[in-house]
């Protein structure tokens, strides 16, 4: 099924070789066309991640991919087409995706075409102006969730708690009936995950003695597992509260990857958009209200300074404005 009111061109940011951001330009291209599993959506808005700056440089870049490249692994909108063979979203539903493999244009773009597998309807409980920086990295925490596998009342850790993926794996955490230990950057970050559940919000940028004494406290049997955004000294003294046996779960590309030492289990993870994640994931955010907390908002026309952005610090996520 097609809505009738889709056009055969659309307005996309791509490039046309691969560099920073300065390589990222706006132009006229075709709407994509779907295959039978395959769903057309019109983009609301797009994260804008890492990853996204990994395919301009070259390093992540879909299979069957060609010049010139609409970037862009998850975004939000509205279906406008399904394929034959797509049964789990219809023409008009608000839905999210995040599509690892987008050989035909990613969702910096008013309109893209991605496999139904990487697509779920939006819960309720979501913003709809921010869900479009959502998907990747909430299956990603999920996905480093599951390789801690801690039983509910258990204690765990987040390292880098207020960024993109941290601010969105405290909320999942407590919906799995785990304490959590915030360790965020700055007063701003701590108030955030305050805010958004955690147990104990800590400082990472404060003394690491003190930092480890308070979570003792409150955790005097040690902590079950940490999930790890970032890497460094810090994370390596964080180790020091784990119980015996804990497990330091880290996403791929965290540098410097975590240190293994005596009776620490070391895991990297990535995350995974199928049906089966994307259903648990909904179930998770269902549970109450769930915040994308964005740090700042670019329409399309900016998004090279939006990638500029991207490589500094800052809260939770950025995201494009598309439609």
């Amino acid at each position: 099924m097609v809505d009738g009111n889709v056009p055969e061109r659309m307005q996309a940011a791509a490039f046309d070789e691969f560099g920073g951001p300065e390589v990222l330009t706006l132009r006229i291209l075709p709407v994509p066309k779907i295959a039978d599993d395959e769903v057309l959506i019109k983009v609301w808005s797009a994260g804008v991640g890492v990853w996204d700056a990994y395919e301009l440089q070259g390093t992540l870049v879909p299979e069957g991919t060609a010049f010139p490249i609409v970037p862009g692994a998850d975004g939000a909108g509205t279906v406008v087409a399904v394929g034959a063979k797509v049964g789990n979203v219809a023409v008009d539903d608000l839905v999210y995706a995040s599509a690892p493999s987008h050989p035909k244009g990613g969702f910096y773009a008013e309109y893209a075409a991605t496999k139904a597998q990487y697509v779920a309807k939006l819960p309720a409980s979501v913003s709809v102006e921010h869900a479009g920086a959502m998907p990747t990295d909430a299956l990603t925490a999920l996905a480093g969730l599951d390789v801690l596998a801690l039983p509910a009342g258990s204690w765990v850790l987040i390292f880098g708690a207020s960024g993109g993926q941290g601010h969105l794996a405290v909320q999942l955490a407590k919906r799995q009936g785990l304490n959590v230990i915030a360790v965020a950057s700055g007063a701003d970050g701590v108030a955030l995950v305050t805010r958004l559940g955690a147990d104990v919000s800590l400082d990472g940028h404060g003394d690491l003695t003190e930092i480890l004494a308070l979570i003792r406290d409150a955790a005097p049997s040690g902590v079950g597992g940490i999930l790890a955004m970032a890497g460094g000294e810090t994370l390596d003294r964080l180790t020091e509260a784990l119980s015996d046996g804990g497990v330091v779960a880290y996403a791929h590309g965290v540098q410097p990857e975590p240190r293994e030492r005596a009776g620490v289990t070391v895991r990297a993870y990535d995350g995974e958009a199928n049906p089966g994640q994307l259903e648990r994931l909904n179930e998770l955010i269902e549970a109450g209200s769930f915040e994308v907390h964005v740090a700042e908002t670019f329409p399309l026309g900016k998004v090279v300074q939006a990638h500029r952005r991207l490589q500094t610090s800052y809260l939770g996520k950025l995201l494009l404005t598309v439609s």
